[in-house]
């Protein structure tokens, strides 16, 4: 089915043009603040997020699945909205090569939204990077403001994997300025992307930008973005960027698509604004949640929903055969073998994400993204697993077959929004401590038995909380590759150590940050990256 033009997308979502910006033919900008004023009163839609097992490298499809079942709704005859986070071009020419999903469950323009897109990115790395050049040239001209050019925390940015910007030194040759080191993060892991997500509406947003802290003066003050008077500046680079992307299916169901924050590092989720109108727009949302539950869902739930004020209603756990009997121990090279044992080790840690939904007290469905290496042995063993656990399973075949392979999982997330009720609760009250809230969540949440803190993890807690950030979210930044910090245990380990080695402040986001293991804020490009693999391809 050929894409169509982003009009008639917007007509079938509901939009009336007068709202409709459109950026060529297949894709557009929603003015969102005067188009939700007039579904003010419309009741909300039900939320599904569709999570995953911890990732491997045989992948699990959750943005392929999250497709899949919008497509599947579409074939049912039921009316759905997807709403998922924009692509970042360091995994686009890193590892994955792409993040609009997958086969005949895509979206498009594909290659657009994989690049450039409406310029989202491209306004937010601005944003940032203007940030750190008015910062510096403030202690430039006199440093009126007394900032100790060794406690500055804001960090300039860009959209690209670079392991070399890691660690610099800026200031170097100038005779006025004052050397000093710095570092370079992604976009996508930046404060100013997860405000981005978490701003209602422009005013919010403006206000959670003045409240970013971005040093400390030299008596150990913070200094915030209001005391740079640039608030307004960023809102001119950013206006456009608050507004959500409208795209299409392969089968021509409309998408949004806005924000993009990694959720190893930063919330995981695409905006609230994007979500709010989904839900206005539509009986059903679907959204998705970066890397696994114990990252993603977990800050969606714990985070995003309470931000938001919105309740989900179901959770979609996507998982392979392949992947589990990774889990189990089987290597990358010999998946393609039938091993009903290594399948059913890994089950586990199917399981561990499973039982962790359900302390939100939430319905939950397996989907199994289904692989001609898949047998007929491996397919009954997972079917009587969940059988035997009470877990409600479907097999899609989405990737390639489309809205057609997604009918049964479509059919099984409707029925159980009809039969089953949420009753969702966050897993911690933000009230209690921060260390309390941090050891819910590794303990609760990834198996953990203890939680260490360095000296200087213990140093910085006291003083976010002295600062009055004790009640903030808790973002844990941890390796998407293990339930635990060691990124080389896979399976559903018990027992081990979560070591806090550093905690940051998102003032302006309005969490807290434990960094845990070798965490990067700033990946490198893998041996052959991806960008080297489109050599081959037409341009």
């Amino acid at each position: 089915m050929a894409l169509i033009e982003i009009n008639k997308i917007a007509e079938k979502a509901g939009i009336a043009p007068e709202f409709v910006e459109p950026y060529g033919k297949l894709k557009a900008k929603i003015d969102v603040a005067p188009l939700m004023e007039t579904l003010k009163d419309k009741e909300n839609g039900k939320l599904v997020l569709v999570t995953a097992i911890t990732p491997t490298k045989a992948g699990e499809g959750k943005t392929t699945t999250s497709i899949a079942l919008a497509e599947g709704f579409g074939r049912i005859g039921v009316k759905a909205m997807l709403a998922l986070r924009e692509p970042s071009l360091g995994p686009v020419f890193g590892i994955k090569g792409g993040a609009t999903g997958g086969g005949l469950a895509s979206i498009g323009p594909s290659e657009d939204i994989n690049l450039h897109f409406t310029g989202d990115m491209h306004a937010l790395t601005s944003s940032i990077n203007l940030i750190s050049a008015i910062i510096d040239n403030s202690i430039y001209q006199g440093n009126p403001l007394n900032i100790d050019p060794n406690r500055i925390v804001w960090k300039r940015a860009m959209d690209m994997n670079d392991r070399a910007l890691r660690s610099i030194t800026v200031g170097q040759d100038d005779p006025k300025g004052e050397p000093r080191h710095d570092e370079f993060v992604i976009t996508v892991a930046s404060e100013m992307m997860a405000i981005l997500c978490l701003a209602k509406d422009e005013n919010d947003f403006v206000n959670r930008v003045r409240r970013i802290i971005v040093a400390y003066t030299k008596d150990g003050k913070p200094v915030t973005v209001n005391e740079l008077n640039i608030s307004h500046a960023i809102m001119k680079l950013m206006r456009e960027a608050l507004k959500p992307n409208l795209v299409q299916t392969l089968e021509n169901n409309p998408v949004l698509v806005h924000g993009g924050p990694f959720a190893n590092i930063a919330h995981g989720c695409n905006s609230i604004i994007a979500t709010k109108l989904a839900l206005k727009l539509a009986p059903i949302t679907i959204t998705e949640a970066g890397f696994a539950a114990d990252l993603g869902a977990e800050k969606f739930l714990d985070i995003k929903c309470r931000a938001a004020g919105i309740k989900p209603n179901l959770v979609v756990m996507v998982a392979t055969i392949r992947a589990l009997k990774m889990h189990g121990g089987l290597a990358f090279e010999d998946l393609a073998k039938e091993d009903v044992e290594a399948l059913e080790k890994g089950l586990p840690n199917l399981e561990v994400h499973l039982e962790n939904i359900k302390k939100y007290g939430l319905p939950v469905v397996v989907a199994i993204n289904h692989f001609g290496s898949d047998s007929e042995k491996e397919v009954a063993c997972l079917r009587k697993w969940c059988e035997e656990k009470g877990y409600k399973v479907a097999f899609l075949d989405g990737f390639i077959k489309g809205g057609e392979g997604s009918i049964e999982l479509a059919e099984l997330v409707k029925k159980t929004l009809d039969e089953e009720q949420s009753n969702y609760h966050p897993i911690y009250d933000l009230k209690l401590p921060v260390k309390e809230k941090i050891e819910t969540i590794c303990k609760n949440i990834y198996g953990a038995k203890d939680v260490v803190y360095t000296e200087k993890a213990e140093e910085q807690i006291k003083l976010y909380t002295e600062m009055g950030y004790g009640d903030s979210f808790i973002c844990m930044a941890k390796t998407p590759q293990s339930l635990s910090d060691d990124p080389k245990v896979l399976g559903a380990p018990k027992g081990f150590t979560i070591t806090i080695r550093e905690v940051n402040l998102s003032a302006g986001a309005g969490f807290i940050v434990p960094l845990t293991g070798k965490i990067m804020t700033m990946p490198g490009l893998p041996k052959v990256p991806a960008a080297v693999k489109m050599e081959d391809m037409p341009w």
